[in-house]
């Protein structure tokens, strides 16, 4: 079951996660601002929590596949195993050379999914111990106890790339503690064919210049991709994206929205998620005045910009071709709830089918709101797996849904 994505409703087939490991075991308050984490999951339940994730997926019909095992069918062959580790240390900012072939030692000596998880949760200094010294750098010592980085975002597959149509966005993203991940993508993409087939098309890739993250696109219907322009994806990416789907598939139109560049508003899918054929979740303060922007082709195959001026509801229902649109607020008419819900990412829904989603349960005034809406809510604990700032739309990269 390849790549093949051309809604954010359609019956869910297959998914990519990664299910929480070490790497959680590596927050503490020292490094929260250099990893982009505010608080430290309990490992043991957080785990619970993503399990029962997966298991909701499953019996809903829902193939669901890792990160580390999917990365681990990608680099069997030694040569490609070879290549995945330099281009992992070469993006994992270590200055000395001695630290590097050390890395490199330690962790080429496993078999591929081990390496796989060891890359994920970091390795501190004392797992390869002293280190012959070829440079200053050897030697100056440092209360920082990795010398590789753990990776705790990882769990938050939606950002390192998204499956768009029958083609892979493979993302640069915004913040030099997530820059390794989509790497692993990228393998998966080029070396197994399970995930990627034969004929999958490339979007964007890792290497580009211009950071976009998976957060921020929204696969609309068969015409039409959302993309927040945010904190962490910007008009050049999207420029460049565009020029690369447009016209090369089925999409015709990318529409812009130019949310708030801060943290509250990380991504276009924190305030804005996609429940039904004309049903959103929004945060209520993005929906008042609202730049958007489209990028279609002219007759002559060049991209076309313009602005869009109009009440949200009224631009959706346009370019959607319904009757009208239903936004489903946040904490509905109460301002206390839509803060206390919104920092819950109750916003952040994950449709694995029409009008069906799965929410955490503790945004019960949101998932009132939408059952009263009609829309089938599936709840899942979250009391750990929520400190990360993310909602079940945030830790899944669907990989292949049903047309609408």
């Amino acid at each position: 079951m390849g790549i093949h994505n051309y809604s954010e409703i359609g019956k869910l087939n297959k998914v990519l996660l990664h299910r929480l490991g070490e790497e959680i075991e590596g927050l503490v308050p020292n490094n929260f601002e250099r990893l982009l984490f505010d608080d430290i999951p309990y490992l043991k339940v957080a785990k619970e929590e993503h399990d029962a994730f997966a298991d909701l997926l499953r019996k809903n019909g829902v193939e669901v596949v890792y990160y580390t095992e999917e990365t681990a069918k990608a680099i069997k062959d030694a040569k490609v195993k070879e290549k995945f580790l330099n281009e992992i240390l070469d993006a994992s900012n270590i200055k000395s050379q001695g630290i590097r072939e050390a890395l490199y030692d330690y962790l080429a000596g496993m078999d591929e999914e081990r390496m796989v998880e060891k890359i994920i949760a970091g390795v501190q200094k004392d797992e390869i111990g002293a280190i012959e010294g070829k440079s200053l750098a050897d030697h100056i010592a440092s209360s920082y106890p990795f010398y590789m980085d753990p990776m705790p975002n990882l769990y938050f597959t939606r950002d390192p790339g998204a499956c768009v149509g029958d083609g892979l966005s493979v993302h640069h993203m915004h913040t030099a503690a997530r820059q390794r991940e989509p790497i692993f993508l990228k393998y998966m993409f080029d070396y197994n064919k399970d995930f990627a087939p034969e004929g999958s098309q490339l979007w964007y890739n890792h290497d580009m210049d211009y950071s976009i993250e998976g957060g921020d696109v929204l696969v609309l219907n068969k015409d039409i991709v959302a993309i927040g322009l945010s904190e962490r994806t910007t008009a050049d990416a999207i420029e460049r994206f565009a020029r690369n789907v447009l016209g090369k598939s089925t999409f015709n139109k990318i529409l812009v929205f130019d949310i708030p560049k801060r943290r509250a508003f990380m991504h276009l899918d924190t305030v804005f998620t996609m429940v039904d054929h004309d049903k959103f979740t929004i945060h209520p303060e993005i929906e008042g005045p609202l730049q958007l922007f489209e990028i279609s082709l002219d007759k002559e195959g060049n991209p076309r910009f313009s602005s869009i001026t109009d009440a949200l509801p009224n631009i959706l229902a346009h370019e959607l071709k319904l009757p009208a649109v239903d936004l489903i607020r946040c904490g509905g008419a109460d301002f206390m709830a839509a803060q206390r819900e919104q920092w819950n990412d109750g916003s952040n829904t994950l449709a694995i089918a029409p009008g069906k989603v799965v929410t955490y349960e503790r945004n019960y005034v949101t998932n009132d709101l939408l059952d009263k809406k009609g829309i089938k809510v599936l709840t899942i604990p979250s009391a750990e797996i929520s400190r990360g700032r993310g909602g079940p739309r945030c830790m899944s990269c669907p990989i292949n849904r049903d047309d609408l």
